[in-house]
């Protein structure tokens, strides 16, 4: 790593050379009797070479730096309004890790709006991914990779899928340690991806559950379910972030996932009054 040319031994920096001609340097190049012309002494630059040395050693930490950086990315990637009140920055960002409670649809809408941008997006671990859903949401099944049971190598799986996959929604099947987030984090950030989870996950950016539900379409004991009004709220890290609530069709009659439009207010019903006279 360091060149040899230029160093000086410890006896030579422990003894700085005396300026030319001094009374030492005569006797020593003298001393000899017909040793010849004295040579002449090499002053040593010490600051020089310690300059030299640091240039050297920044130069290395440079070359290091560039080889293990990762790509650390804060643009959005895309993401479906419904979900925008819900995310910092209102869309889902490189290297990010979030964690859907429970939901499946919820969960397929964080990679519909990707996937119509034509990326690749990978599903690992939930057989309960419907397909024929899937395409009504808008997620092209041509650049989706479904693994429905990668069994106890479901993070090995997971993470081969992030190195082809833009955003990889996953159930975790076993304990997930720190290290193991770390370094699936990392390769998120480098690859330019996000990853989903199913569930909890440790250290999550953002995870969202439905907090409440409320199914309509059926009128007096009869008719058929037509869309589910829900209230999805979103928690920070840690709680470094404060609860963020909206209300979504989860889904709409047609299928689709969009924020729910408050019912216009009753009108009140004016009635005529007798009045006595």
């Amino acid at each position: 790593m360091f060149e040899y040319e230029g160093m000086q031994s410890a006896a030579a920096l422990a003894s700085p050379g005396a300026p030319e001609g001094s009374p030492g340097d005569a006797g020593r190049a003298g001393g000899a009797v017909g040793s010849g012309p004295a040579r002449p002494v090499r002053r040593v630059d010490h600051l020089g070479d310690a300059r030299a040395a640091l240039e050297r050693i920044t130069s290395l930490r440079s070359r290091v730096a560039e080889m293990e950086s990762t790509r650390v990315d804060t643009v959005g990637l895309p993401t479906s309004p419904a979900l925008a009140p819900l995310l910092p920055g209102g869309a889902i960002r490189v290297g990010g890790t979030y964690a859907v409670q429970e939901s499946v649809l919820l969960a397929m809408t964080m990679l519909q709006a990707a996937s119509a941008a034509g990326a690749w997006c990978a599903v690992v671990g939930v057989p309960s991914f419907g397909v024929e859903a899937a395409a009504a949401a808008g997620i092209d099944l041509e650049r989706l990779v479904l693994v429905p049971d990668p069994g106890d190598q479901w993070l090995t799986v997971t993470a081969a899928l992030v190195d082809v996959a833009q955003i990889v929604l996953t159930r975790p099947l076993g304990r997930v340690v720190p290290g193991d987030v770390s370094r699936l984090s990392a390769r998120l950030r480098q690859r330019g991806g996000a990853l989903v989870a199913l569930g909890s996950w440790p250290g999550a950016d953002v995870s969202l559950r439905v907090t409440s539900s409320a199914w309509g379409g059926i009128g007096r004991g009869y008719g058929y379910l037509s869309e589910r009004r829900v209230t999805v709220t979103a928690t920070g890290r840690a709680g470094a972030v404060r609860p963020v609530s909206t209300e979504l069709l989860l889904p709409a009659a047609d299928g689709v996932v969009r924020p729910a439009v408050a019912a216009p207010a009753a009108r009140p019903v004016l009635r005529p009054v007798a009045v006595a006279s």
